[in-house]
């Protein structure tokens, strides 16, 4: 960074500017971050972003969205979030190197359930899967949908995976209700 005769700062955004000013953009760009206004929707986007709308409303349990790193697996969810159907309640877990009980208590604080008494939380995972499913089961009944979305979940632990694949126990017994 350096200032020039007038004073001025020039460095590191300066180039940021000169491309914004010459292409008329109205943000930043070559921004790193996941935003879906921006993702160019290739065949393979349009098919990862179908394959997820088909699993929400098919009711069936896990969906897998899987890719090289950088291919836009996250841009996708994000651009899926913009398109769930109405009635959905999103529950997203950015950070996957979490154990049992965190992973059941951030699911919980994700879907904003009551906090449980503290001294509770410390005896075990039971109770966050009993509030859990109470959630799931009033939610259903009242015609909504509960989907949880992992990202980088390739970097679970083998004791949370099958955590996971208990809570797609929860169901009734037309469909599941942890999607």
């Amino acid at each position: 960074v350096h200032r020039d005769r007038k004073g001025q700062l020039h460095g590191q955004r300066y180039p940021v500017r000169m491309y914004a000013s010459f292409f008329g953009l109205t943000q930043p760009p070559f921004s790193i971050a996941p935003d879906p206004r921006y993702l160019f929707m290739s065949e393979r986007h349009r098919e990862a972003l179908a394959h997820l709308l088909y699993g929400v409303k098919g009711g069936g349990g896990f969906v897998l969205l899987t890719g090289e790193i950088g291919a836009g697996k996250t841009t996708v969810c994000r651009c899926f979030l913009a398109q769930v159907p109405p009635l959905t309640h999103v529950a997203y877990i950015f950070n996957p190197k979490l154990t049992v009980r965190e992973l059941l208590q951030t699911i919980c604080e994700e879907f904003h359930l009551p906090d449980i008494a503290p001294a509770v939380v410390h005896e075990g995972v039971k109770e966050n899967v009993d509030r859990l499913n109470a959630h799931l089961l009033r939610s259903h009944a009242e015609g909504h949908t509960n989907i949880l979305i992992i990202d980088e979940a390739q970097n679970l632990s083998l004791e949370v995976l099958e955590q996971l694949r208990l809570l797609t126990n929860l169901e009734t017994n037309e469909r599941k209700l942890l999607q």
